[in-house]
């Protein structure tokens, strides 16, 4: 999974296409939400803002009350294994709930699929998962990071870059790989731009959970961790 940023406050995420295999599958033990009551409070209001959305009638739904720490979020869509929508932000959007419904709302117009978006119609039968970031902490041994584990933010001279944790995972990269293709990739920077004093590189997880079957059955235990 990657991320582009927006401005230097990398706004915004966008995830690359995984096959179904590979979601599910983390070296990260990393967990903000551990109720799976809460999990699936978030996916189900996920789903609920997302229908809300593509339907324009009655009220907004109602937000579940959950606080947890957490440094920002991002919400995908699958159909299968092929990716319909993912966005996401750095900068909290009010509470937990709150930034879950901005994002959400972000990956139903996910600029990718401005010629195809998602309707009404299509969202029962998509899968909805749910990633909750901690705070990107800047780090001093950039090359210490584990992949799998953490995503970094690569920032110099106003250009930015990030990758989710998920991408050195399934490309089998290493941390310097990592390392040196979000500069290259994402930031639009030399591939050992990340060893300069000058470059700041940010560390951070995600705790990811998704729906068990598409259109999110209420009654199917929903909401349980992304395991290996």
């Amino acid at each position: 999974m990657e991320c582009v940023g927006s401005g230097p406050r990398l706004h915004e995420i966008r995830g690359a296409m995984r096959t179904c295999k590979d979601r599910g599958k983390t070296m990260s033990s990393f967990q903000v939400v551990t109720s799976p009551a809460d999990r699936q409070a978030l996916l189900r209001y996920a789903r609920a803002v997302a229908r809300h959305a593509l339907g324009g009638r009655g009220e907004p739904p109602s937000k579940p009350n959950v606080a947890a720490p957490f440094g920002g979020a991002f919400v995908t869509f699958w159909n299968g294994s092929r990716l319909r929508g993912c966005m996401g932000t750095f900068a909290p959007v009010g509470d937990l709930a709150d930034t879950i419904a901005y994002v959400t709302r972000l990956s139903l117009e996910d600029p990718r699929f401005r010629n195809d978006p998602i309707t009404a119609e299509e969202l029962p039968a998509l899968t909805i998962e749910v990633s909750i970031l901690s705070e990107a902490t800047p780090t001093r041994d950039p090359a210490s990071l584990i992949p799998g584990r953490h995503g970094i933010i690569i920032r110099r001279g106003g250009r930015s870059g990030c990758f989710l944790p998920k991408v050195a995972e399934e490309r089998g990269w290493s941390a310097e790989e990592f390392l040196s293709q979000c500069c290259v990739m994402k930031a639009g920077l030399p591939a050992d731009a990340w060893r300069d004093p000058e470059t700041e590189v940010l560390l951070f997880e995600a705790d990811a959970f998704s729906e068990s079957r598409p259109g999110g059955d209420g009654n199917d235990p929903a909401g349980q961790p992304m395991k290996p």
